[in-house]
């Protein structure tokens, strides 16, 4: 009888130690990872391919806003200057920034 109880109240205690450890496992997960993933997406954002990658996006949307009419350059304007806001200007080529900065009054209304 004592060795029954003795097995059972360990298997008892074993799962309790299981759920502890994972219920701790949780909430550091549920602290850190906002950090963590952070911490992932400046690094992204400082590497040469998503660099390169945004300035030649850039670039080929200044392309398409030189071959549009009238009536789509507004929304091309908008388009391009909602994706350049987070990348730093002083990363771009001297005249891709010159580009972005002249788009700013069109996309306001103005011409």
């Amino acid at each position: 009888m004592k060795t029954i109880v003795a097995v059972l109240g360990g298997f008892i205690g074993l799962l309790c130690l299981i759920w502890l450890l994972q219920g701790n496992d949780f909430f550091l997960y549920k602290v850190f990872a906002p950090k963590y993933e952070q911490v992932r997406r400046e690094t992204f954002e400082q590497s040469k391919a998503y660099r390169q990658g945004m300035v030649q996006e850039l670039s080929n949307m200044h392309f398409e806003y030189i071959k549009a009419d009238s009536a789509h350059k507004v929304a091309l304007a908008s388009i391009i200057l909602h994706r350049a806001a987070d990348f730093p200007e002083e990363d771009m080529p001297a005249d891709l920034r010159t580009f972005i900065r002249s788009l700013k009054p069109i996309s306001h209304g103005g011409y």
